[in-house]
């Protein structure tokens, strides 16, 4: 008996029809660069200061003095959050008396911002941030919004494999593109923070539902990181050139439209008409062949493929799927297995935990990063060009590294290239702001390449009866990294070298644990948990306990030897 691929493969692997549909999927993604880091300009802090209302009599003097002044990057500015009580200064104004001559302005008493705010406006006209006063004691609600963000992420990532198993990937696919287009578009009308934030953690969900149904969609007709079926070159490709170019050029124009369109809700709407336009993709977008058969939709199956063997000029059999091939394929239930297995056995347990870590650790710097554009010296747009444009060549690097050198290393290499070049910056004399971005860029330049490899590492490591699972737990160890991210910028308000040098430590100390990894490189994919490569360390425990068997007189375990050690 044949399987689905085996009936296909007359289609080949790379044809016109798969480059198409590879193509179109990715090209769905570009509104998720948008969505996904549109925060950093909905969410902009301007510079920003205590009002001190016309109404007020004071001389010019007095009103120009009316802020106290604090220390920032080695310059006199403006407190964000206090001023100089206004009843004491209007009567000092009213005695004809003049401040720091008259008055001794440290030893006057202080008062929060009773009537508001005044805002800069040479970057932003209006953010939700100016809109609703989150600054100060609500400067928390910002960080807030943008870690609820990736919490609806979270919850998309685990529902939206579901929704693409009961009511199909095209379907799903095209749900969730207009529920992440459409709750973009409410988000115009929000009336408050909370209105706001509770649309925009729709709006994550949408996101990852769409991003997956896209993986899921491209997985089932050949096209993405499915690792028991493509080849090694065509897997690597996929993984690191694939749909993450294409969410890289969505988060590059983001600040081309931001830089234009410097209202937050005129910045929204046309953010939102990009993935209207992708509803267009119905008309061209198949459902999954596979999904079909699963459903017993063989007819329409058949024509899909029929129509995919013209486009690529091949003659496709008069007889695609044989009934009784079908049902025996149906027939057969595959072994079931639990999460439980993915700590049942010493070694995969430890892999588990790592996998974690690294996957934690990566997400962090890599959002964080992302998300602390604001706090970099220079153009907040060009800034975030340059964070989105720095990933395109990370990716690239990632896959010549995964092309040709050991995985392992690879990654550990990438990070410790961003971690150390992150830990730097606090060195960096205050003058030669310039060198701070650029040692930004390339640390998010090698924890770019790190997060791209990772997803084929851990693939790679993980064997086939649990690879969804492990690669599952892993991802939502990610999720749970940029929920925490934009907090690690939030410390930047204390201290600015503070969010670098925690990331940078972390991602440092992720670099040698990674080191601890086993090598995939050149090793054969693992079908069962038993055939996987051993943690460097353990093999030396196995040997022993080996030993120990054998002197009890039981049967010695087999223990599968590799390359790495």
């Amino acid at each position: 008996m044949r399987d689905y691929d085996e009936v296909t493969a007359f289609l080949g692997e790379w044809g016109p029809f798969q480059r198409l549909i590879f193509f179109l999927l990715s090209a769905s993604i570009i509104p998720n660069g948008f969505n996904g880091m549109s925060i950093v300009f909905l969410a902009g802090t301007p510079e920003h200061r205590c009002l001190v209302p016309h109404t007020v009599n004071l001389s010019s003097a007095w009103r120009n003095h009316s802020i106290p002044l604090e220390t920032k990057d080695g310059r006199q500015v403006p407190q964000s959050c206090r001023r100089y009580r206004l009843a004491t200064i209007a009567n000092f104004s009213a005695l004809g008396l003049e401040p720091g001559r008259d008055v001794d302005l440290e030893q006057l008493e202080q008062e929060n911002c009773l009537d508001g705010w005044e805002y800069n406006k040479d970057v932003f006209l209006s953010t939700i941030v100016t809109e609703w006063d989150l600054v100060c004691k609500d400067d928390w609600k910002a960080p807030l919004t943008t870690s609820l963000f990736f919490v609806g992420v979270l919850m998309g990532s685990f529902i939206s494999g579901q929704l693409s198993d009961r009511f199909g990937r095209k379907n799903v696919l095209f749900l969730t593109m207009g529920m992440q287009t459409g709750f973009s578009f409410l988000q115009l009308f929000s009336v408050n923070f909370e209105m706001f934030t509770v649309l925009f953690v729709l709006v994550g969900m949408g996101q990852i539902s769409n991003y997956v149904a896209a993986f899921v969609l491209g997985m089932d007709i050949r096209l993405e990181l499915r690792t028991e079926i493509l080849s090694k070159s065509i897997r690597i490709i996929f993984a690191t050139l694939g749909v993450c170019i294409f969410y890289a050029f969505g988060f590059m124009v983001l600040p081309l439209f931001a830089y234009f369109i410097r209202d937050w809700r005129m910045l929204l709407l046309a953010l939102t008409v990009p993935g209207v336009l992708c509803g267009a993709l119905w008309w061209f977008i198949p459902e999954s062949p596979r999904w079909l058969i699963s459903q017993g939709r063989v007819k329409e199956a058949e024509v899909i493929i029929r129509k995919a063997a013209k486009f690529n000029g091949i003659v496709a059999p008069s007889t695609i799927f044989d009934p009784s091939e079908l049902q025996d394929l149906n027939s057969k239930k595959p072994q079931s297995h639990h999460i439980y297995d993915l700590v049942r056995t010493r070694n995969i347990r430890i892999i588990t935990i790592m996998s974690i870590i690294l996957w934690l650790t990566i997400s962090v710097g890599y959002f964080g990063l992302s998300l602390d554009t604001p706090n970099l010296h220079g153009d907040i747009y060009v800034n975030c060009f340059l964070l989105a444009a720095v990933e395109v060549p990370a990716y690239v690097l990632a896959w010549l590294l995964l092309q040709h050198l050991p995985r392992r290393y690879s990654i550990s290499a990438a990070l410790f290239l961003g971690g150390s070049v992150l830990l730097f910056i606090q060195l960096v004399p205050s003058e030669l702001f310039y060198l701070s971005t650029a040692l930004v860029m390339v640390g998010k330049f090698g924890i770019t390449s790190a997060y791209s490899m990772v997803y084929v590492y851990t693939a790679e490591l993980y064997p086939t009866v649990v690879r969804n699972m492990g690669v599952g737990v892993s991802s939502t160890a990610s999720r749970l990294g940029s929920i925490l991210s934009p907090y690690f910028v939030y410390l930047g308000a204390y201290d600015r070298f503070l969010p670098y040098i925690l990331m940078g430590s972390l991602t440092i100390l992720t670099a040698i644990l990674t080191l601890f990894f086993p090598e995939s490189f050149g090793a054969p994919l693992p079908d069962t948990i038993d055939q996987m490569l051993r943690v460097k360390g353990i093999k030396q425990w196995q040997i022993q306990s080996q030993t120990r068997t054998q002197k009890d007189g039981g049967e010695s375990p087999t223990v599968l030897k590799s390359t790495a050690f």
